[in-house]
């Protein structure tokens, strides 16, 4: 019984990442995005953040903590994946620049095709990948349905209009599915991770994806540093376990502190929103206005 719902978890594994990237592709305005990459400032902050100065820091907190090998597997893989599908509803709420939402999601995904086949079989100790095998899922998983989105949206917006919505529809039933199985697959795996580092350290480094990208934006204005924040806060779990089913051997543990992810980015990338909503708010009423903000920008 065990194995059948593990097959099913995995299956909408699958269906959320690409259902929610060909979503993302339906939707893209692909001119706008392309022009966000030209803010040089803006790509050099969401590398560093995302793919240089985060998966650093997970691996140095796993050299001082005294995490298990798994839990310190899976708290690396969180870290190599920036930028869960959901970002433009939390972006909204903060009342970030939806354009460069737009920008955020199609760089790291572009990246993270590249990145992780490189750079996992370095950092991640105790797993036995090649490059390839890694990057055979992230070409499927991560590239192909973005792909295929965006190519709908160029050929034909008004058909691309059509398919979103029921695209949407089904990734979000899918989406339920998904955190049901994770509950009833995962909940001891939760259970017993209480009492040693794990959550403590997931806690930790979420506070950390969620405001040190705001509270250091190197000159970034107010509705950008809320995007690279929002993007460092939430996760692409589906990226982040998908080398972890690829190889053999993985310990249980490092595929529970990775679904441990989803119920933390979903809090903290709440919360933080909240708070850059808030302040995005007084920062208009103390006088600066639209215009000023979108020339600060861009």
């Amino acid at each position: 019984m065990t194995e059948l719902l593990t097959s099913l978890f995995k299956i909408t594994v699958l269906i959320f990442m690409a259902g929610n990237l060909i979503d993302l592709g339906l939707r893209l305005n692909l001119q706008a995005a392309l022009s966000g990459l030209r803010n040089v400032r803006f790509v050099t902050v969401s590398l560093l953040w995302g793919f240089v100065v985060f998966p650093a820091l997970a691996y140095a907190l796993t050299l001082v903590v005294p995490l298990t090998p798994p839990y310190a597997m899976g708290l690396i893989l969180l870290a190599l994946v920036p930028c869960a599908p959901f970002l433009p509803m939390m972006a909204e709420r903060a009342h970030g620049d939806m354009d460069y939402v737009a920008t955020f999601m199609l760089l790291v995904s572009a990246v993270t095709v590249v990145y992780m086949p490189l750079v996992v079989p370095i950092m991640v100790t105790g797993l036995t990948v090649t490059a390839w095998t890694v990057a055979k899922p992230m070409l499927v998983l991560v590239l192909i349905p973005l792909v295929i989105g965006v190519a709908i949206q160029s050929w034909s917006p008004s058909r691309a209009s059509f398919l979103q919505p029921i695209v949407k529809k089904v990734t979000g039933v899918d989406t339920l599915v998904m955190l049901a199985l994770i509950l009833i697959i995962y909940g001891k795996g939760f259970v017993s991770a209480v009492g040693t580092y794990a959550i403590g350290m997931q806690v930790v480094f979420f506070t950390l994806l969620a405001f040190a990208p705001y509270l250091v934006g190197f000159g970034l204005p107010q509705h950008h540093k809320s995007v690279v924040a929002l993007g460092m806060c939430t996760r692409n779990v589906g990226a982040a376990m998908a080398p972890l089913y690829v190889a053999a051997g993985v310990d249980p543990n490092a595929t529970v502190m990775v679904a441990l992810g989803i119920p933390m980015q979903v809090i903290f990338s709440l919360a933080a929103s909240r708070v850059f909503g808030s302040l995005a708010a007084k920062s208009v009423g103390g006088g600066e206005t639209a215009r000023e903000k979108a020339e600060a920008g861009r």
